[in-house]
């Protein structure tokens, strides 16, 4: 089903999403707040791979502006992530982003209380940078996924949190994600920490680094 572009006037808020990892059955931290701009021409239909009718569409790119990110040419020098991935509906319980995410972008809902065409639903987008850093590869210490190459350290009983594994941040390393499984009885025997990672295999197997 397609909608009406919205009027340029219109925002949606995103949430930049942090890298906290949570041990046990705690939902993952989030820091930071951005906003996305749907400017005119943005129509609202589901994505579809390849395609550019949806704002923030897979493939498409983004700018960061003053005071939101708004999708840009890709050959633009304004542009500095692409999508990698566009889902509509809350992020909790909703696909999770391909291991080379760097960032996802929180698009809200916009209502303009007149009819459905007229507004934009819910949805995030799954973000990876044009240029480095990528904080979402294995062993960089950000990124809003934990994959398998990850380092954490303890941050408090029951909770870890992702740092570079080369010890350049100002917490060392503590345990490294070596592998991820469905269950924790699907890890190695010598697994020293589960780490709740989410997706197909939601738990991560990790050992302490000596």
């Amino acid at each position: 089903m397609r909608h009406r572009a919205l009027p340029e006037a219109l925002f949606a808020l995103a949430v930049l999403y942090g890298s906290c990892v949570l041990t046990g059955c705690h939902a993952p931290g989030r820091t930071g707040a951005e906003s996305v701009a749907q400017g005119e021409g943005a129509a609202m239909s589901p994505s579809a791979p390849g395609g550019g009718a949806a704002f923030l569409d897979r493939g498409s790119c983004a700018g960061r502006g003053r005071p939101a990110f708004g999708e840009v040419d890709c050959a633009s020098e304004q542009a500095t992530a692409t999508v990698l991935a566009r889902y509509y509906g809350p992020q909790a319980g909703g696909p999770r982003c391909p291991q080379t995410t760097d960032f996802v972008l929180h698009i809200t809902a916009v209502n303009t209380g007149t009819s459905e065409s007229e507004s934009a639903p819910e949805g995030y987008a799954c973000m990876r940078n044009l240029r480095p850093p990528h904080p979402g590869d294995p062993g960089r210490g950000g990124g809003p996924l934990t994959v398998v190459g990850d380092c954490v350290y303890t941050e408090r009983h029951g909770v870890v949190k992702e740092t570079a594994c080369e010890g350049t941040a100002a917490r060392s390393p503590e345990f490294r994600v070596e592998e991820t499984a469905r269950t924790r009885d699907d890890c190695p025997p010598d697994t020293d920490l589960y780490v709740q990672v989410g997706g197909g295999a939601p738990v991560g197997c990790a050992r302490r680094l000596s």
